[in-house]
């Protein structure tokens, strides 16, 4: 039986899940968590890694020389280095577009928090604001309505195009940045330049994965292109927005809002500038998370492997 070590299943298990699919196919260890400094000692023996974010440098590679097989548990594979494990002939295997849905959900969380204020007005409601007030209704800050607002979407991927489909839903204009010529688009989504998506939506979502050319690109010069109402979105990855320049133009009200599941560090330093940023609403990486994603993860990763052990292995990245 091959020997299967999986170096951070906490998050993906909590305990409302099962590895029995997994510990079928081999001699499988399971921790919870790995640090930096385990890893070798944990991993030495191992034919097979599953991995969420645990990092596997070349020099890691390297060091583990009856590996054959690493499985990402997530869709991004940025913590493994690829040209190492090509080097070696090691198949490093994701899932792809699990959470889907999930992340297009929670993008349209923050939305719909940012615009009828939810969390704002139930707070003031249990401060008894509503119990004193003289009429039936309360509120004290602007509510929107999402009807004919542009929402632009930034990357047109699975959940690019999911969230685009939720707000034609809502009744929204939708606007795209997307290497996917204009006939490939749904109805309703308009194929539009970087610069102009920000200048003209009321909402930038993010959708695009992190990339050289992608990082930092929503700096200073980019929000400085949005109208002073507009609502910002991240569920992408953290290092794709400027926090700094996010959080100077939050608390200056050159824009309306943001709403961020990602940040640049994870968990965020104290001295992020988004948490104590005006109007910024963040959620602690949780868009992936619901148990619907994390049984279709748990599904999709049991058959990768599986695959693999049968030698026709699926969503192999080093091929791409």
């Amino acid at each position: 039986m091959k020997k299967i070590v999986v170096l951070d299943g906490y998050a993906m298990n909590p305990g409302d899940l099962s590895f029995d699919g997994i510990e079928a196919l081999g001699d499988c260890t399971v921790y919870d968590f790995t640090k930096p400094g385990e890893v070798l000692e944990r991993a030495k023996d191992a034919e097979i890694l599953l991995s969420n974010k645990t990092r596997l440098t070349a020099e890691t590679i390297a060091a583990l020389p009856k590996l054959e097989y690493i499985g990402i548990l997530a869709t991004g594979y940025n913590n493994v280095d690829l040209e190492a494990a090509r080097n070696r002939g090691i198949v490093v295997a994701n899932v792809p577009a699990y959470s889907t849905a999930s992340v297009a959900q929670l993008a349209f969380a923050h939305i719909l928090n940012i615009t009828m204020q939810v969390q704002y007005h139930s707070e003031q409601v249990h401060a008894g604001r509503w119990v004193r007030n003289r009429d039936f209704c309360f509120w004290d800050n602007t509510l929107l309505e999402l009807a004919g607002k542009t929402i632009g979407v930034v990357g047109f991927g699975h959940t690019g195009a999911a969230t685009a489909a939720i707000a034609l839903g809502f009744g929204m204009k939708v606007a795209a940045y997307t290497s996917k010529p204009q006939s490939q688009l749904p109805e309703g989504v308009r194929s539009v330049s970087l610069d102009e998506l920000f200048r003209q939506s009321d909402i930038v979502s993010l959708h695009c994965p992190l990339t050289p050319e992608t990082r930092g690109m929503v700096n200073a010069a980019r929000i400085a292109q949005m109208k002073p109402t507009a609502i910002l979105i991240n569920t992408s990855r953290g290092p794709v927005v400027d926090e700094q320049a996010l959080a100077d133009a939050l608390n200056a009200g050159r824009i309306y809002a943001a709403g961020v599941d990602v940040l640049s560090s994870e968990p965020p330093k104290p001295d992020n500038p988004l948490l104590s940023a005006k109007n910024c609403c963040i959620t602690p990486h949780m868009a992936w998370a619901t148990k619907e994603a994390r049984q279709r993860l748990m599904a999709v990763t049991t058959d990768n492997l599986r695959a693999f052990l049968a030698g026709r292995p699926v969503n192999d990245v080093t091929r791409r």
